[in-house]
Parts: structure tokens; C-alpha cells; sequence
């Protein structure tokens, strides 16, 4: 009898954890999705006790939501002031395509003299899933697919160590076109690239790192334009929608 109420006890136990880290996750994917959609202001406060009530969570789950974003970049920590959704300047975003720009063009040249049919084709199963998300006009996957682009080529010389610089690089970026770039523009990347991959195809690294260029040139006049159409929310009203879809699922 005795070992019969442990055993309870201990499925007990697992059950609670088990449910405990499904609300965790479920709180940090509601504010990951958006964050990747654009839906909190740049620069906004994320009180726990606010965040909670929305959630109907303990603080604690929140707090450990907020902690798992700030690691991954999508959020900043200030001490004894809070979290907050980041706010990147002009000259920040300067900075990071410009890394961008550069490091890409290293990877092409890299890339040209291993490139085969394997490659070509994993890229074109690429384009083919952007295509399919700007026809739905799923603006979320886009802009992760418009990321996932970019790691397929660094990814295809099988370099850890530049996917990771990559990978580091995207999670800035790809907030900031989250926050910034317009929604009536975010969908048009594909079309570059997919010129990309056509220079690429055609042995033509000139002509593909000027693509590249021209690229990453186009996302910061885009960001540049949002910044001045960027509008705010309440915190309550960026995230029903997305409770109501989490709810429906």
C-alpha cells in the first residue's frame, strides 16, 4: 500500500512538471510569435505582474518566459528597471547589415568553388517554401524563412563556427524586421532570393554578392521607412489575438 502511494505521488509529481512546462513553453511561444510578427513596440516594458494576469500565470512562469527570450536575444534585461522589447537605433541597424553584407560576401566566394546539384536543390526546396508563406501572406514564417535562407548558404560549407556567427546575427536582425520592416513589404525578399540563387546557379559569384548586397540594402530602407510608421499597442491588445489562436489550437 505504502509503495502504491508513493508510485501516486511520483507520477504526481511528473504530471505537475510535465504540465508546468507546457504553460512555460506555451507563454514563451505566444511572445516569441509576437515578437516575430511585429505585435510589441520596440522599446516596450514587459512587467511580470501584467504579463501574468494576461496569461492567467504565476509570475514565476513569466519570469522564466522573459529569462529563455533575453538568452536568445529577443529581449533585453535592464537591471533594476525590467525587460524590455529591444529598440534599435538607425546606426544599430547601419551596423548589423553592414556585418551582414560582409560576411555574406565572404560566404559566397566560399561557396561558389563547392557548390553542386545537392546544394542547388536544397535551395530550391527553399524558395519554394518562402513562395508558398508570401502567398499565404504569413508574414511570421516569412521573415523566419527569409532567415533560414541565409543559413542554408552558410550552412552548406559546414562550418560550425560561421553558422554560429550567423545564427547570432540573425536573432538581431530578424527582430528588427520583425519590429520595423512594413507588413505591405515584408513578403518581397523571396524574389531576391531567388535571384541570388540564379547567379549562384549560373556561377556568377559577382553578380550574386551584388544581389546580396543590394538585398540587405533593400531590408534597411524598409526598416528605415517602418520606423516612421511604426505604431503602438497595448500590451493586452498585441497579445488577445494570439491567446484566442493559441486557445483554438
Amino acid at each position: 500500500m505504502r509503495r502504491t502511494k508513493a508510485t501516486s505521488k511520483a507520477r504526481g509529481r511528473v504530471t505537475s512538471s510535465r504540465e508546468g512546462l507546457a504553460i512555460d513553453d506555451r507563454v514563451h511561444a505566444v511572445l516569441s510569435r509576437a515578437l516575430f510578427e511585429g505585435r510589441l513596440a520596440p522599446g516596450s516594458k514587459l512587467p511580470e505582474q501584467r504579463l501574468a494576469s494576461i496569461f492567467n500565470v504565476s509570475r514565476e512562469r513569466v519570469r522564466k518566459a522573459l529569462h529563455r527570450l533575453v538568452a536568445e536575444r529577443r529581449l533585453e534585461h535592464i537591471p533594476e528597471r525590467g525587460t524590455f522589447v529591444p529598440k534599435p537605433s538607425l546606426a544599430e541597424i547601419g551596423t548589423v547589415y553592414r556585418a551582414h553584407r560582409v560576411f555574406e560576401a565572404g560566404v559566397l566566394i566560399n561557396l561558389i568553388t563547392t557548390l553542386d546539384e545537392t546544394i542547388l536543390s536544397r535551395i530550391d526546396r527553399h524558395l519554394e517554401e518562402e513562395r508558398d508563406a508570401a502567398s499565404r501572406g504569413d508574414r511570421a514564417a516569412s521573415i523566419k524563412l527569409s532567415g533560414g535562407f541565409h543559413m542554408l548558404l552558410v550552412d552548406s560549407l559546414q562550418s560550425p563556427e560561421l553558422s554560429r556567427f550567423l545564427r547570432e546575427l540573425l536573432a538581431r536582425s530578424s527582430l528588427m524586421v520583425s519590429a520595423f520592416e512594413p507588413a505591405s513589404l515584408s513578403l518581397c525578399g523571396v524574389d531576391e532570393h531567388a535571384a541570388i540563387a540564379r547567379a549562384l546557379k549560373e556561377r556568377k559569384v559577382e553578380r550574386a554578392i551584388a544581389l546580396s548586397e543590394e538585398h540587405f540594402r533593400h531590408i534597411e530602407e524598409r526598416l528605415a521607412r517602418g520606423i516612421g510608421e511604426r505604431r503602438e499597442m497595448q500590451i493586452e491588445d498585441s497579445l488577445s489575438p494570439l491567446l484566442l489562436d493559441d486557445a483554438d489550437a
